[in-house]
């Protein structure tokens, strides 16, 4: 991942924690997973099949 190593990873996940404090990051966690979900939900809506365009008249343009 990145060329980084388990000693570079926990050095950066010490500092997170340092700069942002464990209950911040905690509640930083938990609002990123809400996003993620909403996002998922929105994306499986929009796979729905869209309601078919009405048929337009013979002398009908568009606008």
């Amino acid at each position: 991942m990145f060329g980084l190593g388990w000693g570079e990873l926990l050095i950066i996940l010490v500092i997170i924690i340092a700069i942002f404090g464990a209950g911040r990051l905690a509640g930083i966690g938990g609002a990123l997973g809400g996003s993620i979900r909403e996002f998922k939900k929105a994306v499986k809506e929009d796979e729905t099949p869209a309601a078919r365009p009405e048929p337009r008249a013979e002398g009908e343009t568009k606008a």
